[in-house]
């Protein structure tokens, strides 16, 4: 467990296991919600999870400041330099994904392999204008009501279920301590973060040139999920098949040793 100052920010980040650096990175998710799957890739990989600035452990300087994947993308740029430097393998989920791709468009040299699972890359979409309109709706009721209903109202749209809504998709359960840790998470989530990431406007023409070895993952049970929608787009954009995975969107969590396996085939 460590620190890393960068411009801005005190960025926690953890280290676990031997062999070649493999970053596995959330946005608004924080280290803790890779742990089962840290776990099972330690066994082939020195493993690197970290929180992004303002979120878990990691703090900021100034609380007002928007966060934009760009941002981001220097910070772990500036992990990857005080881990060693690149190239290394990375898997980024969700907001992770987008600052991934943001990451190997301004340092391609830092990524060996980027998994990009399911990003909310909004830019891509055919009906963009209307998406963004949803996540301007989403960003005033978490100012008008608070950021439990914007979170509910988040999670009805990108397919997740509301809050206290079950099916029969097995799928992460946070426990009320990490409820709590979440409304924390929520209020730079809705307040700086998430328009800011779906407003990321991606380089396809370097992303299509890159030499970095890209691959565009889904959810295997995300049909009709609004980031498999995403995803499957950006993968057309680029000329690429999108690569199923178990679960849906937070199927590393949920489906650790099968997502593993699957993550270890690819990086092989």
């Amino acid at each position: 467990m460590s620190f890393l100052d960068v411009p801005g920010a005190r960025l926690y980040y953890e280290t676990q296991g031997e062999g070649p650096l493999l970053l596995l990175i959330g946005s608004p998710m924080d280290s803790t919600g890779f742990a089962p799957l840290a776990q099972v890739m330690s066994d082939r990989h020195t493993v690197v999870t970290y929180d992004p600035r303002g979120i878990g452990k990691s703090t900021r300087e100034d609380a007002d400041e928007d966060i934009t994947p760009e941002m981001q993308a220097d910070d772990v740029h500036r992990l990857i330099e005080a881990l060693g430097g690149g190239p290394v393998e990375y898997l980024g989920s969700s907001g992770g994904a987008v600052v991934g791709l943001a990451l190997i468009t301004a340092h391609p040299g830092d990524v060996r392999t980027l998994v990009a699972h399911e990003p909310p890359v909004v830019e891509t979409l055919p009906d963009s204008a209307e998406v963004h309109a949803k996540f301007e709706e989403i960003y005033q009721t978490y100012l008008a009501q608070g950021s439990m209903p914007a979170l509910n109202m988040f999670l009805t749209y990108a397919g997740l279920g509301g809050l206290g809504q079950q099916d029969d998709v097995p799928r992460w359960e946070p426990s009320p301590e990490q409820l709590a840790h979440m409304e924390f998470t929520n209020k730079v989530f809705f307040g700086h973060l998430i328009r800011q990431t779906t407003a990321f406007v991606p380089d396809l023409e370097a992303l299509r040139t890159s030499p970095v070895r890209i691959v565009v993952g889904v959810g295997v049970a995300s049909e009709g999920q609004f980031a498999r929608r995403c995803a499957e787009v950006l993968a057309g954009h680029l000329g690429l098949t999108p690569v199923e995975f178990a679960g849906d969107h937070g199927g590393f969590a949920a489906h650790a040793p099968e997502f593993a396996a699957q993550l270890t085939a690819i990086l092989g």
